[in-house]
């Protein structure tokens, strides 16, 4: 028995994660013998097509958290049947690139990149999926070329806090004004093995903080700290383990009285 397994078992939760312990996702898997169309529709409210493409899905394997299906739907609605560019970042088992494929419709242009070669097996299938690393810069370059720009990122690679900013920072700018950049599984944030922690400063949402304040340096007198990506922060949504940024040109507030 492993000596991380061992401490789980003895240790208190607390002492744990001062040494950056994790406990994995392990105990958060939903009993497959139960109803999952029920678990999210009667905890959710949601009944989307987006929950029955997730539901039928055959062929390649799709992981994915239950409250992210209405969330996708959120955000990703308004780009169904567009020619939109969308880039999925980790490409795993190749399940989620054929749910995206027939969410969004045969006129989207979709890519998925991952480090792993094996997932070239699935190019073609239901999008392109190019190999190489998520903060190899010169690699992310040639992908945006070759799909002719981008709409919208959904990053699900390597869920680590590094490359998660470099990639953020590199292809925000490059993000089409009026398009939506997702990252999920950011409960990693708090994980020491990931590059994260507790109210640690490489904790992803220390960085989301500073694009807060960036996004009200009207009101203070402080820096911008993130100007990649806050001169065209139009909005910043956070839900468990997802954040969303929304590309948009950004105005001096103003206001007015009338009456």
């Amino acid at each position: 028995m492993r000596l991380e397994t061992i401490a789980i078992k003895i240790l208190p939760k607390f002492i744990l994660a001062k040494f950056g312990v994790n406990f994995g996702i392990g105990k958060f898997a939903f009993d497959q013998k139960l109803d999952i169309k029920a678990d999210i529709t009667q905890k959710y409210g949601f009944s989307g097509d987006i929950l029955d493409l997730y539901l039928n899905n055959k062929n390649q394997v799709v992981h994915k958290w239950h409250h992210y299906i209405p969330i996708y739907e959120k955000y990703f609605a308004r780009f169904r049947g567009r020619k939109i560019r969308f880039l999925e970042i980790g490409v795993s088992k190749g399940g989620s690139l054929q749910m995206w494929r027939k969410y969004f419709g045969e006129e989207a242009i979709i890519f998925g990149i991952d480090i792993d070669p094996n997932c070239a097996q699935f190019n073609g299938q239901a999008g392109q999926v190019r190999i190489g690393s998520q903060d190899d810069l010169i690699f992310l370059e040639s992908v945006i070329t070759e799909m002719g720009g981008v709409d919208l990122i959904l990053d699900d690679g390597s869920h680590n806090m590094e490359h998660i900013v470099a990639t953020l920072n590199y292809l925000f700018p490059k993000l089409s004004n009026g398009g939506a950049y997702m990252i999920e599984d950011l409960h990693t944030a708090y994980w020491k093995n990931f590059g994260g922690g507790y109210r640690s400063k490489s904790n992803f949402f220390s960085f989301v903080a500073d694009l807060i304040d960036d996004m009200h340096h009207w009101y203070h007198l402080n820096k911008v700290k993130r100007p990649l990506i806050s001169n065209n922060c139009a909005s910043i949504h956070i839900h468990d383990s997802i954040v969303v940024i929304e590309k948009d040109n950004v105005f001096e507030p103003t206001h007015s009285q009338i009456g």
